[in-house]
């Protein structure tokens, strides 16, 4: 339970934080050798963030009417990195970059990129300057985060920032975009949690959902608070160090 337990924090703060979940957690099951470390562990701390995100931005998703067009811009926006994702799971080529060098170029590199991004202006937000080109211009770039190390939070948020969108609209933009990635990976979990007879199996995956949401939600909450007073600079600074040692550890 304990090992669920950190598994569900890591996922559910890095997934929201431009600091990429999946290095995260593609580090502690190469460094620490976690019994509980699944794919349907993943896929169920994935279904936590998810209901995470629909419950804080509910007043945006369930607003049809008010919301309608932004909704499509969403989805439109989540295009690209589903054709993208499904080209490179059908070539294998995803796991080919699953490894310490990739993570800690990707890591280093898009946070300085994450560093130069938050220069640009803060002069527009997401209800009156979010349009179908931003979405495109975003979804585009979110493609980049299925490098491993990248952050789909991380780059996203950079590309917004570029297109000088304020910080909290950025990270919302960011949030909302996760919906449609999370909700098709939550699809695959649903089933097999539904359709095992295994109690023990059922049990792991729902306390997996339960911390990862929990953990999501507080993320995103104070995330969105801290976004509004400071800059991205922290985490520009834990990504450097954090690709530096990577890096180190991958050339020794």
């Amino acid at each position: 339970m304990i090992e669920l337990l950190i598994l569900s924090a890591v996922q559910g703060i890095t997934e929201f934080l431009p600091v990429s979940s999946s290095s995260h957690l593609f580090i502690i099951s190469e460094f620490i050798n976690f019994s509980e470390q699944s794919l349907s562990i993943d896929v169920s701390m994935h279904i936590g963030s998810l209901i995470a995100v629909v419950t804080f931005f509910y007043k945006d998703l369930f607003n049809f009417i008010k919301n309608r067009e932004l909704l499509i811009k969403i989805l439109v926006s989540s295009l690209p990195v589903m054709f993208a994702g499904y080209f490179l799971i059908e070539t294998n080529l995803i796991n080919e970059l699953r490894n310490i060098r990739v993570i800690g170029w990707m890591t280093l590199i898009f946070g300085i990129f994450l560093y130069i991004s938050d220069k640009f202006g803060l002069n527009k937000n997401i209800d009156n300057d979010f349009s179908f080109k931003s979405a495109i211009i975003i979804g585009i770039f979110q493609t980049i985060a299925l490098v491993p190390g990248v952050s789909r939070s991380g780059i996203t948020i950079s590309a917004a920032r570029v297109l000088n969108f304020k910080r909290y609209d950025a990270a919302k933009i960011s949030f909302l975009l996760s919906i449609p990635t999370l909700g098709a990976v939550s699809v695959f979990g649903v089933k097999n949690i539904i359709s095992t007879n295994d109690l023990f199996f059922s049990t792991l995956n729902v306390t997996a959902i339960i911390f990862s949401f929990f953990f999501s939600l507080i993320t995103i909450k104070y995330f969105l608070k801290f976004i509004k007073n400071f800059s991205l600079n922290l985490f520009v600074y834990y990504r450097v160090v954090l690709g530096l040692v990577l890096l180190t550890f991958a050339y020794l």
